[in-house]
């Protein structure tokens, strides 16, 4: 039985693992039945791939916009769009370009990433521009921040902030890249025009699954001439899609939709962040401004992984690893019934 008496078999999966697990609005999925489709490799030959980059573009304030199936694929494509061969990039310690996708631009570009530890996310720009180089070889060739950070648990980096980076950066010449994969939680967590955290940036990547529920993509924005060169790093890493506008056209009601609905993640997120303070052995690791939250659990004398299976147990999937401490993601279809329903499992197993 689970804590509120039903039989385990009964129980709701309730999914904590990622906001990756979001799934597609039924509007989203029969927009795929009528979009008008091309061959976008064809010079830009899908009517709704074209539609949805230059809605995209527009919601950036910037030039161009280009279509990529996976976040990773387009902070690689930025990346290397913005740096030439040999280069290094200024990065966050902790940042997912570096840490979780696999150092494609690495392997890819020659390029040499030159880490940078952040407080909650954010680079002091005075540490940004002491690992700047530009005499000798290799020189400085990119700077890249991440907004929301991840690994801070989702921290929103300020328009001030991404204006002291972007200060030092232009102050050196260099081009700043910024991975947004949830950039649009950092304007709806701020009350802003996501335009506002993009302006500094020479370039953007964000995600279209995720809390803004498409099923699949990601959009880099930038100048033309920058998103012509994406293009054509997109084709070399084999992104380059037939009739894309399948894709598209969830992703034009994603960011058309589905924004200001982020605002609800934020609010259970808090819910359950509040509700795992309260209990003993818990322990926040980070303060809780958007959908994502860390803790950890050594004060129960338990592992993530074990933490982990515990909760399974109880139909609640979250996070794990061999150390104490874990995440969670709230997102579309994560309820308040869902949170209080996930605090007291947990208290159930904090009182074993």
């Amino acid at each position: 039985m689970d804590p509120i008496g039903k039989p385990v078999d009964e129980i709701q999966i309730i999914d904590l693992r990622s906001d990756t697990v979001t799934l597609p609005t039924r509007e989203m999925l029969e927009s795929i039945l009528t979009a008008s489709l091309g061959d976008d490799k064809r010079g830009r030959n899908d009517p709704t791939v074209r539609k949805l980059e230059d809605l995209a573009a527009e919601k950036m304030g910037m030039e161009d916009a280009l279509l990529v199936p996976s976040g990773t694929m387009g902070n690689s494509v930025s990346v290397l769009a913005n740096t030439e061969r040999g280069n290094e990039v200024i990065v966050e310690r902790n940042s997912h370009i570096l840490k979780s996708e696999l150092g494609s631009w690495v392997i890819i570009g020659g390029l040499i990433p030159v880490t940078v530890m952040g407080k909650l996310g954010y680079m002091d720009p005075n540490d940004v521009e002491a690992a700047i180089r530009l005499e000798g070889r290799p020189k400085t060739g990119l700077i890249c921040i991440e907004n929301t950070h991840n690994k801070a648990g989702g921290i929103v980096i300020t328009p001030k902030q991404t204006k002291a980076i972007w200060d030092v950066a232009k102050d050196h010449d260099l081009p700043v890249h910024t991975d947004g994969e949830r950039i649009f939680n950092a304007a709806v967590y701020l009350g802003t025009d996501v335009k506002k955290l993009t302006r500094y940036t020479d370039s953007v990547m964000f995600g279209l699954s995720k809390g803004l529920s498409a099923p699949v993509g990601s959009i880099v924005c930038g100048t033309e001439e920058f998103i012509a060169k994406t293009r054509h790093y997109r084709n070399l890493l084999g992104g380059s899609m037939r009739q894309a506008g399948i894709i598209a056209a969830p992703g034009i009601i994603a960011i058309t939709k589905m924004i200001d609905r982020l605002r609800e993640d934020h609010e259970t997120a808090a819910m359950l962040a509040e509700g795992l303070r309260g209990i003993n052995g818990i322990k926040l690791l980070h303060p809780v401004q958007t959908n994502i939250i860390y803790f950890d659990v050594g004060g129960l004398g338990l592992t993530g992984n074990q933490f982990r299976d515990s909760m399974a147990k109880f139909g609640v999937k979250t996070g794990g690893g061999p150390r104490s401490a874990l995440r969670v993601v709230t997102h579309r279809g994560i309820t308040r019934e869902d949170i209080k329903y996930t605090i007291d499992c947990v208290k159930k197993i904090a009182v074993k």
